[in-house]
């Protein structure tokens, strides 16, 4: 079973008004995956969003040190297209890592003083739109789960680059060649944890700036929770490393 999503075409005028908010404040032209499941549960999308907003003009400078952190990193060499779809999930995997870890985590319960007022950052340029996994051909189809697959521990989850990448069905087959011996010999992991330690600092400089607005309803709070623990965990720290060496 795949995640539950409210698509952006899809959205209500209030999901898509924090949708505008969350594009703006990630320079960012589309609304990643978590977000879209998010909006499907109960209160959770607003709680989130008011959470996090007060620290995102923090979000450039503290994505610049977690890439820095990662560094060296092999290059996937999959051509300009790619590369271009790939820096767009760099921007938002780099800044949902850092701020939903800080998100899970929680407010420190002692407010830091106000963040500095920021211009957001430019938006990147708008990719082609989302495809639905059910409209790709069946090969294409095969390719995307394959490389989904190299996530063994995210079943159900199709990591939304991948989705994006089958405008291009060339590039899936040989994107798994390439990623596949680095799952087999443990480099992604180790990529991962790499990430993950930069990022929880990262998390941690931001939680003094979190709101703490009212919680959604019970039930809707431990499903984003349930969610949001992989994800922060693994799905999104998995595809750090994953995009940056596409986007080279």
């Amino acid at each position: 079973m795949m995640l539950t999503e409210i698509r952006e075409a899809d959205a209500p005028p209030e999901v898509d008004a924090i949708y505008g908010r969350l594009r703006t404040a990630y320079g960012l032209p589309m609304v990643n995956l978590i977000w879209r499941h998010f909006a499907t549960l109960p209160g959770v999308l607003p709680w989130a969003w008011e959470s996090i907003a007060p620290a995102t003009p923090l979000l450039p400078a503290a994505t610049a040190r977690l890439m820095a952190a990662l560094e060296p990193l092999p290059r996937l060499a999959m051509g300009p297209d790619a590369a271009g779809i790939a820096a767009l999930y760099n921007r938002g995997n780099l800044s949902n890592l850092i701020m939903l870890t800080a998100l899970l985590r929680g407010p420190t319960g002692s407010a830091a003083g106000p963040v500095p007022a920021a211009a957001p950052p430019a938006m990147l340029p708008k990719p082609p739109p989302l495809p639905r996994f059910e409209a790709l051909t069946p090969e294409a189809q095969r390719g995307v789960l394959a490389l989904a697959r190299l996530h063994c521990h995210a079943e159900g989850i199709i990591p939304t680059l991948y989705l994006h990448l089958a405008h291009w069905p060339a590039l899936l087959t040989p994107l798994y060649m390439a990623l596949s011996p680095l799952f087999g010999m443990g480099k992604v992991t180790a990529l991962r944890q790499k990430a993950l330690a930069a990022a929880s600092l990262e998390a941690e400089a931001m939680r003094p700036h979190l709101a703490a607005p009212p919680p959604p309803p019970p039930e809707a709070l431990a499903a984003a929770r349930a969610v949001l623990t992989p994800f922060t965990g693994q799905v999104i720290a998995d595809m750090v490393p994953i995009g940056l060496m596409l986007g080279r």
